[in-house]
This record gives C-alpha cells, structure tokens and sequence, in this order.
C-alpha cells in the first residue's frame, strides 16, 4: 500500500498537512503516454515548503488536495507509452519545473508563472512512497550517491549549481572569491560547489559551532553576523585580497540582506537572489545596484540541462551534499517541518522513505 501527506488548504503546515496511509499503488495502466510511476526512496524540504503550507504568501495559492514537496529521489517502476528516455530500474531524482520544460524545452529557465505550477504547488510533489511523474520531470541520479543525499539535489542544488555555472562569462572557479550566507540547503550546497572548483569561500553564521563546521567544509573565513549585525557584508569584504569585495554573492535573506551583499561585493560582481529567508525588511531599490556597478541576477532553481551538468560534476568530482544531523521518516514529515522552521537544522532537511514487506 501507499502513504503520503497532503495540503488540505494554507492554514500553515500545522493544520494543513495531513497524513494518507492505506492508499492504492498506481498501475502501469493508470499511466498517461507520457507519465512514469516511481517508487520513492528519499525525499527533502526546501523553505518554499513552510511558504506554500501557508498562509499564502508570495507563492501563491494551490489547488487542494496537494502533494507537498519538489525534491525526491526513487526508482522508474513503469512507463508510459510515450516515454523513451527512462526505462524501468532507472534511479531518478525530480525536477521542479516539468511544466516549463514541456512548455519551452531543456535549456529554459523558470519563471514565477512556472514556479507556481511547480512539483509541490501546481503539481503533486514527492512527499509519498509512490508518485507519478511527467517525463519532463525527471533526470538520471548520480551513480555515486546514495538516496538520501541525492534527493537535496533538486531545487537547492541546482540553484546553487545555475548561480554559480549559470550565466555565460561569469562562472566559478580557481581564484574566484565566494560568500554565501548562513547554513540553510543553497548556502551549503553553493560552498561545496564553490570549494570543488578551487574558489575561495567566505561564510556568515551566528554561532562558532556552525562557523568550525563551515570551516570543515572548506570555508576560509566565517563572518558571525549576529555579533556585527550592522556590518557585517564590509567585514566579508575585509576577508577578499585587498578588500576589493566578491565575485559572487549568493544572498538567501532578501531584503533584509541585500544591503549587506552589497557592501560586499567587487565591481562588475554577481549577487544571486535565490531566497527570502530574511525577516520583513525595508525594500532594497534596484538603483542600487548602478551604486555598486554590479549584476542582480534572480534564480529560480535552474533548467532541467543544468541538472544534467551538475549530476555529471557530482560523478566526476565525487562531491557528496551534506545532509541535516536528523534523518526523518516520511512518517515524521510534521517533525521535519517544524525542524526547517525553527532553523534548528544545518544544510538539508532530508526524509527517508521506507518500504516495508
């Protein structure tokens, strides 16, 4: 038999999510031409979770009852009449965006229009043993990770990958100086990313535990920004050779950052907005940016090619995502929510999906 949770409304996850036990297991025959059914090992959350559980805000609303979640991992256990790329036994790991891709291909980017028919929103998600998906919807896992660790990749890797491999010209590597913020999913991934290719890392946290383990993953400075709240983006820049600033700086806080990722960064820099963790804020004008002489450069997750080009790099270099201390079951969903909400994690919130005989 199946489980799953689903959003009744967004009244907040508390009261919205609610957990199915006992369900049928689709068939082959219940596929559409172009539909897989997948066996799910692994799944985890993003921020975007708590903001669609509710109440609603800048996501948008969903059509309930909704399989929450965008990120998971499984097994093709049968296909579609249409499908070609996947067969059964194939290890997939879910794209965010199968709508845009069947809308305008491989190689387009999301827009806010897309994102609100994302896996999780506009689309049943992953949080469930059994799924059906779009073909457009998955990609091949790596051959090197696990379940667990490869079901992060989705959304916050990939983001992480399209921020710093995205854009033409201005691409990570040796020598390139990198600040990311905080320990959440993006930051973590950014900095593995980032330390893979021979960048410099400087990161922010607020606590010294965080900032050693940073630190063990290959950061060369951690700024504690709860201790110089007022300046903290002009310390990360003493950090950088000469204090010139950054090359790129992948800002999670929105508003309540941005200032900050500006007084950090170099001329001709990139910062990445891929979050809105931050508390409310005054709005940052985007004239500011003409003050810095710097590239703004939004991202929502990244195009189904980029998830291709980052599962072959984790291949290749054998980069492994850190995952959270806590490993839930699906089962514990609530749990893990309230986890991510509480900020009590450190990179990825991550659910194991059991399957017992």
């Amino acid at each position: 038999m199946a489980r799953q949770w689903i959003l009744t409304g967004q009244e907040g996850f508390e009261t919205s999510l609610e957990y199915q036990t006992g369900l049928t297991i689709p068939s082959k025959k219940d596929l559409a031409p172009n539909e897989l059914l997948v066996k799910m090992h692994a799944a985890s959350l993003n921020y975007r979770e708590l903001v669609i559980a509710g109440p609603m805000g800048i996501n948008g609303p969903i059509t309930p009852p909704m399989v929450p979640g965008c990120d998971g991992a499984g097994t093709v256990e049968a296909t579609g009449s249409s499908v070609n790329d996947f067969k059964p036994g194939d290890r997939v790991l879910t794209h965010p965006t199968p709508r845009a891709v069947e809308a305008h291909g491989d190689d387009a980017h999301a827009s806010i229009a897309d994102a609100v028919n994302a896996l999780g929103q506009g689309d049943d998600g992953t949080l469930r043993s059994w799924a059906v998906f779009r073909e457009a919807g998955l990609v091949r896992a790596p051959k090197t990770l696990d379940w667990i660790p490869a079901a992060t990749l989705p959304c916050t890797w990939l983001t992480a990958w399209n921020a710093l491999f995205g854009l033409t010209g201005k691409q990570a590597g040796p020598g390139s100086w990198v600040l990311v913020q905080g320990t959440g999913g993006v930051s973590i991934a950014a900095l593995q990313l980032a330390v893979a290719v021979g960048a410099n890392v400087v990161a922010t946290t607020s606590t010294e535990e965080k900032g050693e383990r940073l630190k063990k993953l290959g950061a060369i400075h951690v700024v504690n920004y709860r201790s110089n709240a007022e300046k903290w983006g002009e310390e990360a820049r003493s950090c950088t050779p000469d204090g010139r600033g950054f090359d790129f700086v992948v800002d999670i806080g929105g508003n309540e950052t941005l200032p900050h990722s500006l007084a950090a960064i170099r001329v001709g820099a990139v910062i990445l907005i891929v979050g809105h963790v931050g508390d409310t804020a005054e709005t940052v004008p985007l004239f500011a940016a003409m003050m810095h002489s710097c590239i703004v450069r939004g991202i929502l997750a990244g195009t189904r090619n980029q998830f291709r080009e980052l599962v072959r790099f984790i291949d290749e270099r054998g980069v492994v995502p850190v995952i959270d201390d806590v490993i839930f079951e699906l089962a514990e969903a609530k749990d893990a929510y309230r986890r991510l909400k509480e900020k009590r994690h450190f990179a990825k919130v991550v659910l194991r999906i059991e399957h017992k005989v």
